[in-house]
């Protein structure tokens, strides 16, 4: 019963001074909003990154020219000239990789189709290349090795390419024009979304050979492959054939000294529970100060309530009211304010949240909203556990007042 009438006395105090404790709970507000929205972006971002690293496959790995993902944009650029046929056959006597597909991109702006025409990221490439990047057919075949030799003009087109140009007509065996030379459709893809924060759905993938004689290029944009046994070992054997091939001197294994860049699973992995582990700990030292700041608040709001209600405490306190019932009345009031504030906070921060992923994802596609239901439930008790250490001492010393003097307080 005591515990009742303190819960009512709580509530109605907080009640009766209403603006008072809406300003008092901003602080922690803001403090669980902060941590919910950053932990919403994070798991958002984590799902991102994931996305990523599946696209190539657990056993894959990727080799870029220069220091920079994405192996140029068009016609290699200086710096990006640093993987050749020479290195691709090279990979290819190695026994701990296997499936090595080379590719180069094409300058070509438009791709068209009668009337209709987009603008497509041409690839020129090897069958291995779909069977690394894992690849499904949506409609009729992938590229094969009949057309690498004989230099066919075909191209299999991205799920966003077809639609753009054909809609919901049959395009397999139907001819586009990219750039100024005609290409016969013999496969669609279905939707991969983003590989390496490209759209790989706005590829058009055509035969190697065909784009090597069309652009004169001699080096490639990109080089993907497969382990055949033990992954470290196999990246190990990469980075070594490059760097000797390419007269590299790195015995400190520094990367950025080497002229390319070897990308892997399993490395993006480590990458990103190292990102999470850096983004766990700046959260966790946001919602703390912010907590802390919030708690400061509602002390100092609860101890000019101990001084403006000290009659009221006096009165309670000669009709046989408790130290203990004191106590308990004022601190079940701070554990209120945070606790209301953390949950209007947890509505905010999921509120911003997927207004952020509703902006984000109109700029990129693969990212989605995503939400931390432990970080949730960490941010709901750390404002528990802020209203009761902050409320302690003005709880305490409203339950430590003589009723006598209390009663005479003006």
């Amino acid at each position: 019963m005591r515990v009742r009438d303190n819960l009512l006395a709580a509530g109605h105090s907080l009640l009766r001074n209403g603006r008072r404790s809406l300003l008092t709970m901003l602080g922690v507000v803001i403090g669980v909003g902060s941590v919910v929205l950053m932990t919403a972006v994070g798991a958002s971002m984590e799902k991102l990154i994931l996305s990523q690293i599946s696209s190539i496959g657990a056993r894959s790995m990727v080799i870029f020219p220069g220091q920079q993902e994405g192996g140029g944009q068009g016609p290699l650029q200086a710096g990006y000239d640093s993987l050749t046929q020479g290195d691709v056959s090279a990979l290819e006597n190695l026994t701990t990789v296997t499936s090595i597909a080379p590719a180069m991109f094409m300058n070509i702006e438009k791709a068209r189709y009668g009337r209709e025409e987009t603008e497509p990221r041409v690839v020129g490439t090897v069958p291995n290349y779909f069977r690394n990047r894992e690849v499904t057919v949506a409609q009729g075949r992938l590229l094969d090795e009949k057309d690498i030799s004989g230099g066919r003009n075909v191209a299999v087109l991205g799920s966003e390419i077809s639609d753009a140009l054909f809609g919901r007509e049959d395009p397999i065996g139907k001819r586009i024009v990219l750039g100024d030379r005609p290409y016969t459709v013999v496969g669609t893809l279905e939707s991969i979304g983003t590989q390496f924060f490209q759209n790989a759905d706005e590829f058009v993938f055509v035969p190697l050979s065909v784009a090597r004689a069309a652009t004169g290029q001699k080096y490639f944009n990109v080089v993907t492959m497969q382990a055949t046994g033990d992954f470290t070992l196999a990246f190990d054997d990469v980075m070594y054939l490059l760097r000797t091939r390419h007269g590299i001197v790195n015995p400190d294994n520094d990367t950025t000294k080497d002229d390319f860049i070897v990308r892997s699973s399993e490395q993006a992995n480590d990458i990103l529970g190292t990102v999470s582990l850096g983004l766990t700990i700046f959260i966790t030292t946001v919602a703390g100060i912010s907590l802390i700041v919030g708690g400061i608040g509602i002390m100092n709001i609860m101890l000019v309530a101990v001084t403006e209600r000290t009659c009221e405490i006096g009165l309670r306190k000669a009709i046989g009211a408790k130290r203990m019932d004191i106590l308990l009345q004022f601190l079940l009031e701070a554990v209120f304010l945070t606790v209301i504030a953390g949950a209007v906070g947890v509505i905010f921060g999921v509120s911003f949240a997927l207004l952020t992923a509703a902006v984000v994802h109109k700029f990129l596609a693969t990212y989605v909203f995503a939400i931390s239901i432990p970080a949730i439930f960490i941010a709901l008790i750390m404002a528990f556990i802020t209203g009761l250490g902050f409320g302690m001492y003005p709880a305490r010393k409203a339950s430590l007042l003589s009723p006598i003097e209390a009663l005479r307080y003006e």
